[in-house]
C-alpha cells in the first residue's frame, strides 16, 4: 500500500512538470545573485539647463536630449527623475573622462535649472539648488560608489563644446561635503610661489598633468584654441574667479597639489 501511494506521488509531480513546462517559455531562477558584481554607474556629470523650469522639464521630456534629473529654481527646488538611473539617459554627447568615451554609457546625468551667462554675467545657483544637489548627490555616491574625481561638470568632459555647469557653481563647498575633487591649498600657495621663482613648467609638463587629472587633451597640436578649452575648463572648477584659459602660476599650482 505504502509503495503504491509513492508510486502516485511521483506520477502526480511528472504530470505537474508536464503540465507547467512549456518549450521557449522562459523561466529565469534569480534566486542566486553573484558576489562578484557592481554597479555601471562610475559617473556623475552636472549641467545647467540655460532655461527656465517648464522649458527644461519639456525640453529634457520630449526632445532629443535628456538627464537622469532635473532640479529646479524654485523656492523650494523640486526634483524630478526623468530616465531610471539603470538607462542610458542622452546628456553627455561627444565627451571623454580619463580616457573613457561614450559617456552616457557610464553616467548618471543631472540638469539644474540656471540661465548661464546673461548678458556677460553668469546666474549665481541659489543656496536651496546646492542643498539639493548635495542631497541628490550623496544619495547617489552612497548607491554607486561614485570617485570624488568622477563627479564633474559637462564642461570637463567636453571643453571644446561646453562650458556648463559654469565658474559660479558650488564645486569648493561640495567637495568639503566629500562630494567630488579639490586640491591641497597649502600646497598649491607652495607651488605658486616656486613657478614664480623659477618660471612656468612647459607645456608638455601641463599636457602630462591635466591627463593624469582627467582631462582630454587635444591631439593636434601642443597649443591654440582647443588647449585654451581646456583650460578654461579646468579654471572654470578649480580657479573660478579667472578663467580665460591663460596657464598662470596660480592654475599650474592648484594642478600639480590635484590628487
Amino acid at each position: 500500500m505504502h509503495l503504491k501511494h509513492l508510486a502516485s506521488a511521483v506520477a502526480l509531480l511528472l504530470l505537474t512538470a508536464c503540465s507547467t513546462y512549456r518549450p521557449g517559455e522562459l523561466n529565469i531562477d534569480r534566486s542566486i545573485q553573484a558576489k562578484s558584481q557592481n554597479s555601471r554607474v562610475e559617473f556623475i556629470v552636472l549641467h545647467y539647463t540655460a532655461t527656465g523650469n517648464e522649458a527644461s522639464l519639456k525640453i529634457l521630456s520630449e526632445q532629443n536630449v535628456s538627464s537622469h534629473y532635473l532640479i529646479t529654481n524654485h523656492p523650494e527646488p523640486l526634483v524630478y527623475q526623468l530616465v531610471d538611473e539603470n538607462r542610458r539617459a542622452w546628456h553627455a554627447g561627444d565627451s571623454e573622462w580619463f580616457g573613457r568615451t561614450d559617456m552616457n554609457s557610464g553616467s548618471i546625468g543631472i540638469e539644474i535649472v540656471n540661465h548661464g551667462p546673461e548678458g556677460g554675467n553668469w546666474e549665481p545657483y541659489t543656496k536651496a539648488q546646492t542643498i539639493m544637489v548635495g542631497a541628490l548627490l550623496r544619495d547617489i555616491v552612497r548607491r554607486h560608489q561614485i570617485k570624488p574625481f568622477n563627479i564633474v561638470g559637462h564642461s570637463d568632459i567636453a571643453p571644446q563644446r561646453k562650458v556648463d555647469p559654469g565658474p559660479l557653481f558650488p564645486w569648493k563647498q561640495l567637495a568639503e561635503q566629500g562630494l567630488g575633487r579639490w586640491f591641497d591649498e597649502t600646497r598649491a600657495r607652495e607651488y605658486e610661489q616656486e613657478f614664480l621663482r623659477s618660471g612656468l613648467p612647459d607645456m608638455s609638463w601641463m599636457q602630462a598633468q591635466l591627463q593624469r587629472t582627467g582631462y582630454a587633451i587635444p591631439r593636434i597640436g601642443l597649443s591654440g584654441k582647443a588647449m585654451k578649452n581646456v583650460i578654461a575648463a579646468f579654471q572654470m572648477h578649480y580657479r573660478p574667479s579667472r578663467h580665460d584659459g591663460i596657464p598662470d602660476a596660480e592654475t599650474l599650482a592648484i594642478l600639480k597639489a590635484l590628487p
